[in-house]
């Protein structure tokens, strides 16, 4: 045996696996402690990724600098109307706020009303909604085939539409509707294209549920007027939605007289940013909450491993002193405790990584969503590598007090010791 060389004797780690295997339930459940840690730890991390990548999922397609914005009836008497007035916006605050806020990224106005579609002899009850071009600013649609809606049919009043994918299915099966006619209330309308969405926010309809017709003719063919359900603004990076709030009631109460520019609550305006940051801070929790659970389970069997190494010690001593008397070096001994520590947590933790990886997987897998998209449930290399060594720097750390009383044991002392 080279006593000089420990750490690459391979009598050495003989030696090691045998003493390991001497108390084979001792050691499986010091392993097990730290399989399991190295599991928790790796499992809470991927999963708190795997669920904020589920959840921001559901905003895929949606601008989160968004704010969107309903009237209310009047919460104060102004200019001789009462107090709870019902008033609407309108396209008209649209073209003003567009021209008194340009810095704004999107200022888009939204209607609409459920109705029968009918293609020939099928029918489908769905939502029909009013869109100005700058509606896929707000919400990015997936065009399956043909095209969205752009300015120039605002501009000339073409009689054309898109069709949600699900209302597609239901009325042509396999057949492309694209060039096809459909009628609304007995109004033909030119089929340009069909979309759907992977957001599942939804302002007036799913897109997918829905039909889409421009604003200015949505307006005319169907006697809406000017008044609109919703105005939706998207702001310019680096900005929020709020920051603009007190211009945006200037502008509207000037062509609203029963609103106060006082009166905020006449004026529904929900931030659509600021639920984005409560999403942020609710994962930063979960995130912090995993790092706390992941990390007292590792300190666990980091403590498990030190338990071991004092009683493997114990056991020992009189082995100890032999090897000291025949002429082995203090860091001879400390290498041979510190290496069985290592081994210990080396291999426990790579089955625990390995076992992580393949639930996530699992996981990722069940959760596909339905365009395909895989879900972050999974554990980048990188941070098993630094779960790996974290276990086995303080593996090592617990196991090195051990090893220092192994290396101050006299041999004199060992050879009178009774275990």
């Amino acid at each position: 045996m080279k006593l000089n060389t420990p750490l690459f004797d391979w009598e050495n780690w003989r030696e090691i696996g045998v003493t390991l295997a001497r108390n084979k339930t001792r050691t499986f459940m010091t392993a097990f402690g730290i399989f399991w840690g190295t599991a928790m730890l790796a499992m809470l991390l991927g999963g708190a990724s795997g669920l904020e990548a589920m959840l921001r999922y559901n905003f895929n397609g949606f601008a989160t600098n968004t704010a969107v914005m309903f009237a209310e009836r009047t919460t104060m008497s102004h200019n001789g109307y009462n107090k709870g007035t019902s008033w609407n916006l309108t396209t008209i605050d649209a073209e003003n706020i567009r021209r008194g806020i340009p810095e704004l990224k999107a200022v888009s106005a939204n209607e609409s009303f459920s109705a029968t579609v009918a293609y020939r002899t099928l029918h489908d009850d769905c939502t029909i909604i009013g869109a100005d071009s700058e509606y896929p600013k707000v919400f990015e649609p997936i065009v399956y085939s043909g095209r969205f809606i752009n300015a120039g049919d605002d501009v000339t009043d073409r009689k054309v539409c898109v069709i949600g994918k699900n209302v597609a299915d239901k009325l042509f099966g396999a057949e492309s509707p694209i060039g096809k006619f459909i009628t609304i209330r007995g109004i033909y309308f030119k089929i340009v294209g069909v979309t759907g969405q992977t957001s599942e926010i939804s302002i007036g309809g799913r897109l997918d549920e829905s039909v889409v017709i421009p604003m200015n003719l949505f307006r005319r063919a169907f006697n809406m007027g000017n008044n609109v359900g919703a105005l939706m603004i998207v702001a310019p990076d680096g900005t929020a939605p709020s920051d603009f709030r007190e211009r945006l009631q200037h502008i509207i109460t000037l062509t609203h007289p029963p609103v106060s520019q006082d009166d905020t609550n006449a004026m529904f305006f929900m931030d659509v940013s600021e639920q984005f940051k409560m999403v942020d801070n609710l994962f930063l929790g979960i995130t912090l909450l995993a790092l706390f659970v992941g990390v007292g389970t590792l300190m666990a069997g980091v403590i498990g491993v030190g338990n071991i190494m004092w009683v493997i010690v114990k056991e020992r001593t009189q082995e100890i002193g032999i090897r000291r008397a025949i002429g082995a070096k203090p860091r001879d001994i400390i290498t041979q405790v510190l290496s069985e520590g290592v081994v210990l947590t080396l291999v426990a933790g790579l089955a625990g990584i390995t076992f992580a990886a393949i639930v996530l997987y699992v996981v990722a897998q069940i959760t596909v969503r339905p365009d395909g998209t895989i879900l972050a449930f999974q554990l980048s290399f990188s941070t098993a590598i630094k779960i790996l060594l974290a276990f086995v720097v303080l593996g090592t750390a617990a196991g090195f007090i051990p090893a220092w009383r192994a290396m101050k044991i006299k041999p004199i002392e060992a050879l009178n010791d009774e275990v």
